[in-house]
């Protein structure tokens, strides 16, 4: 099942992610939604023989990650051009069934493989209950914060740490209602993490230099 946020589409069914994953189609994905192309446009445009564009194309259209937005007549033929079904994609802790990763079952709260845990069932309750908003012709009202910060130090990291509780604690006790008959339950996850940056090869290091 492909559910769409917006812009990003959230692929929930393994078959979807194992097709989008596979190397090659995420390159046409990725060059599709940039600029929608035929296949013999696509070939081109990345170099690679036409008759296996297609049959990556195929796998992407049978699980509606590509979709056909016009046809083009050329002497006698028609070429179909297609398009992503989203700008963007993300792979949901869904399509790894039982495997996939629960805040539960990690034991360390304060691990970073806790916080991942976290981050990913954000992505698959809320890529859910898009879906069901979407079907109910509805805007799911949502909030988010994003936010760089720079530490002088790790005290100040650990004093950052303990104000942000207290201040997120103090909010959810005055506005939290157990018995509000209309009353509507929402998860509020406070994140933080080292931010990472490109390193002299360009490839992705941490900021800091040491997990201090």
């Amino acid at each position: 099942m492909l559910l769409v946020v917006d812009e990003v589409v959230v692929l929930e069914e393994p078959g979807a992610a194992v097709v989008a994953l596979e190397p090659t189609r995420a390159r046409l994905l990725a060059s599709l939604s940039a600029e929608p192309a035929s296949a013999a446009a696509l070939a081109a445009r990345l170099g690679l023989p036409r008759q296996r564009v297609g049959h990556h194309l195929r796998a992407l259209e049978g699980q509606g990650l590509v979709v056909e937005v016009d046809r083009r007549r050329h002497g006698g033929l028609t070429e179909r051009v297609l398009t992503t079904s989203g700008r963007a994609y993300v792979v949901s802790p869904a399509a790894m069934g039982e495997a996939g990763a629960e805040p539960e079952r990690v034991a360390d709260r304060l691990s970073a493989a806790y916080l991942i845990a976290l981050a990913g069932r954000v992505v698959r309750e809320l890529g859910t209950m898009v879906g069901l908003a979407a079907k109910a012709d509805k805007r799911l009202p949502v909030l988010s914060i994003d936010a760089d910060v720079r530490f002088a130090s790790a005290a100040d990291r650990a004093a950052f740490a303990d104000e942000l509780a207290a201040a997120v604690r103090g909010v959810v006790a005055r506005h939290h209602d157990e018995s509000a008959p209309d009353g509507r339950w929402y998860r509020v996850v406070v994140m933080s993490h080292p931010r990472p940056s490109a390193g002299p090869s360009g490839d992705q290091a941490a900021d800091e230099e040491s997990p201090s």
